[in-house]
């Protein structure tokens, strides 16, 4: 959809009640639709290679010099923003996109606007005018990424030029309108450091996970939505030295490594025609065929464990994934699970001994309900028992049930005193081990 369209689709500009009959207020709605509509019969004059941000935003400055010559400046300012952000953007979640401290947006329908700050989330004060703008800024997103939503095709998963993950679903299926939700991805290297300064992890915890990286286990991280792992793989990434050949495998890239020997690969969905999809698992089975040092797939949610699994027992090691799962041994249980969705029919045993044979470490990840992310658990994976997979707790989070004055929770990581079995394969591979790390 070229700029021209998305600007006459983008036209109207009215102040029409929300779904729960509540108008959205504006005292300057009337000086809005004006100048928008005599921006728009400005660009519209124009032939579309002569438009350009700079083209548009001077002509909406000079019109609400003109226009809004009744507003302050203050007014003016942001009667400029709202009218270019209305055309050229993303309506009013654009301001919200820009702040850097907002990590998620979620409009559920024109008249709520939820965002998370700090792992906690807000009802913000900035609103749609109607569905039909919603449904408007969601064609734009997903319009520029080749995709399409309708009717017919009324869910949808796209991404933002800077990376950011965006799903959208639309009536008939939701109830509330169309719904959009952002996760954001952040311009910033997130350091080990900061973990520490956050209090996600202690310097031990992550001095012990940089000497497993180093030493090329076998690591999953796991945890809930929104819990911070793809920030923790990004920075156990980042341990990975410089000479070893990267291949990462992701949905939406979010992963921001710095190494020079690094392919990215991004999965495709399927077009209109139902056609040209690009799995996580075919693009497993190819970096296979590309000599890598490390595979990182972004998350396993499906047959492509099996693969990950093979790569790993395969000469792979030092591969990193990320995994959805409530607890270490729940890990486990979805990794069979995934195992099997890849159609090999392989009995239970079969799939828990490639289990241990591939995996070292499990990582478990979380987000309290105070909004603080912390790893909960290391754990390691031993061996088999019987039919059973056995692990042990490397370092733990406890709480006290208490909280702060600030609503934190209270509590603190501990080490369970444990020396772990992988220090054999760590030490093995030329990385230096502590033993302080474990009392």
């Amino acid at each position: 959809m070229g700029l021209l369209d998305r600007i006459e689709k983008n036209k109207n500009i009215d102040g029409e009640q929300t779904n729960d009959n509540k108008p959205v207020v504006d005292e300057f709605l009337e000086i809005k639709r004006k100048i928008h509509s005599r921006v728009i019969d400005e660009i519209n004059k124009k032939e579309q290679k002569d438009i350009n941000d700079t083209y548009v935003r001077k002509i909406i400055t000079k019109a609400v010099e003109e226009d809004g010559s009744d507003a302050g400046k203050t007014e003016r300012a942001k009667i400029t923003e709202d009218i270019y952000n209305d055309i050229m953007g993303y309506g009013p979640i654009e301001e919200l996109l820009k702040d850097p401290d907002v990590s998620e947006i979620m409009v559920n329908g024109p008249n709520k606007i939820f965002i998370e700050k700090s792992g906690k989330i807000f009802l913000s004060p900035m609103r749609f005018r109607n569905d039909e703008h919603v449904l408007n800024v969601i064609d734009r997103i997903v319009s520029q990424v080749g995709r399409h939503i309708d009717e017919a095709s009324p869910m949808v998963d796209a991404r933002l030029k800077d990376g950011s993950r965006v799903n959208a679903i639309i009536p008939p299926i939701s109830l509330v309108g169309p719904i959009l939700t952002i996760r954001k991805f952040s311009k910033k290297r997130i350091t080990h450091n900061q973990l520490v300064d956050w209090g996600s992890a202690t310097p031990k915890m992550l001095s012990f996970l940089e000497a497993c990286v180093r030493g090329k286990l076998n690591i999953i991280v796991a945890g809930g939505t929104g819990s911070g792992k793809t920030t923790l793989l990004n920075v156990l990434s980042s341990f990975i030295p410089s000479d070893e050949r990267i291949v990462t495998i992701e949905d939406a890239a979010e992963l921001q490594l710095h190494q020079e020997h690094l392919i990215t690969l991004e999965s495709r969905p399927a077009n209109l025609e139902g056609s040209g999809q690009i799995s996580i698992r075919n693009l497993v089975k190819n970096a296979l065929r590309m000599r890598p040092d490390r595979i990182i797939v972004g998350e396993v949610r499906s047959g492509e464990a099996l693969d990950m699994l093979q790569a790993m027992n395969t000469g792979h090691d030092g591969s990193l994934t990320t995994t959805h799962a409530n607890s270490p041994r729940d890990t486990l249980a979805r990794l069979e699970t995934m195992v099997m969705m890849a159609g090999m029919e392989l009995p239970l045993k079969a799939i828990r001994e490639q289990v241990c044979s591939a995996v070292d470490i499990i990582v478990q990840q979380s987000r309290l309900q105070d909004g603080s992310r912390k790893i909960i658990n290391i754990t390691e994976i031993t061996g088999m028992e019987s039919d059973m997979v056995s692990m042990q707790d490397i370092f733990v989070y406890e709480t006290r049930g208490e909280r702060d004055n600030v609503g934190r929770f209270k509590g603190e990581f501990r080490a369970t005193g444990i020396k772990p079995k992988c220090l054999d394969k760590i030490i093995g591979n030329g990385v230096s081990v502590s033993n302080e790390w474990f009392r």
